[in-house]
């Protein structure tokens, strides 16, 4: 018996299909934007904390991947500028000449240093009168600090022991950034067959591929061309400090050559420094003007006039990026933070710009909007190739 379907008959439930036509899609487009957006601040702000509370061991790493960088580029450009010097002897001659101008760096600071605070408490009845002009000038209250009372303040024992705490934690730092460079040349040479198991597919090995010469190249680039430049404001500071008649000019060319290293705000730290110690070591205002000059000079000319020919874009970073990533490398890594943010956050572009859905802050953090972007296609026959 066929029972006819009145409108008193139980309707059956819509298929699941159906249920899934019926959805919104603009709906559910901004929950999955919605999702994405969560995402990704959980994600930055777990790597944040990751980045602050292994700082230590980060920084080392990071220090040491900068020296395989730099050595790995000093070795390559040695190669190509000469036929004679086959690789195997280029790579230990830069391993060589970088750590040894690290190292002549470093002897040079700590014998300095010593000499620089002496000097300082030598000038004590002047740097009174200075403090004092200073209070008068800017109508500051109350009675000046004096140099004498500073140091007759100051515990010595205290103040050696906090200076030997300090060159124990430098040489043990350098000691892991010597052994994690030995790690990462090891690593380095077992990279490409690690690439080749970790990407089967010969297209994404491909862009795996392109994506770390991409950075890599980048940093030798800036590293060399940084060094390069460098030195060239180094040197010319040096004459001109030498010339002034400066006490302790090596130390401070050196000093502003590290500086040179940190982009911007660097080139004003090192006009700023020279200054002050001149400040200290002149009683008249001619030298300290001079000496304000000559390092002003030096980084102007050549910071906007040689260097832009001579290494073009090679970071391609807005300059308000750069500012930020200063800020933001400082406050997780302190002074390793600052010289790293300029090639971290070069890094963290090429990755980025290869995300489809992060690839717009790439383009944000880039100077001209284009960021490098890796797409090539390759037919994939086997899963093998």
């Amino acid at each position: 018996m066929i029972r006819a379907r009145g409108a008193n008959s139980p309707r059956r439930p819509p298929p699941a299909n159906a249920i899934a036509s019926e959805r919104d899609p603009v709906h559910d487009a901004a929950m999955d934007q919605s999702a994405k957006a969560a995402l990704w601040i959980v994600a930055t702000g777990v790597i944040a904390a990751g980045l602050y509370f292994f700082r230590d061991s980060l920084t080392q790493f990071a220090l040491a991947m900068i020296l395989w960088f730099a050595i790995s580029g000093l070795a390559r450009w040695l190669d190509d500028l000469s036929t004679r010097i086959p690789r195997w002897v280029a790579m230990p001659v830069a391993f060589a000449l970088v750590l040894t101008l690290v190292a002549g760096i470093g002897v040079v600071v700590t014998r300095n240093v010593a000499e620089i605070a002496g000097g300082i408490a030598g000038q004590g009845a002047r740097l009174n009168d200075l403090v004092a002009d200073i209070y008068r000038s800017f109508g500051i209250a109350g009675p000046p600090p004096t140099v004498d009372a500073m140091i007759a303040d100051a515990d010595p024992a205290e103040l050696l022991r906090v200076i030997g705490a300090a060159l124990q934690g430098i040489l043990a730092d350098t000691v892991f950034i010597l052994i994690y460079l030995g790690f990462i040349f090891a690593a380095a040479a077992q990279f490409p067959a690690k690439l080749d198991i970790i990407f089967r597919r010969r297209a994404q090995r491909d862009r795996a591929r392109m994506v770390l010469t991409e950075i890599r190249t980048s940093m030798e680039k800036y590293l060399l061309s940084q060094t390069i430049m460098s030195l060239l404001i180094t040197g010319l500071t040096l004459v001109t400090l030498l010339v002034i008649g400066l006490p302790n000019a090596l130390f401070w060319a050196f000093l502003i050559f590290f500086l040179n290293y940190i982009p911007t705000i660097g080139s004003l730290m090192a006009v700023v420094l020279a200054t002050l110690a001149a400040v200290v070591a002149f009683p008249t205002p001619g030298p300290v003007i001079a000496v304000a000059a000559g390092v002003g000079l030096w980084q102007f000319v050549i910071g906007n006039f040689i260097q832009p020919r001579f290494t073009g874009d090679s970071l391609n970073l807005s300059a308000v990026v750069v500012l930020l990533a200063l800020a933001l490398w400082g406050s997780l890594w302190g002074i390793a933070g600052a010289f790293l943010a300029a090639p971290m956050t070069v890094m963290l572009m090429v990755v980025l710009a290869q995300i489809d859905d992060a690839r717009w802050i790439a383009v944000l953090l880039s100077a001209d909007g284009k960021p490098k972007i890796f797409q090539r296609r390759i037919p994939d026959v086997s899963v093998s190739d």
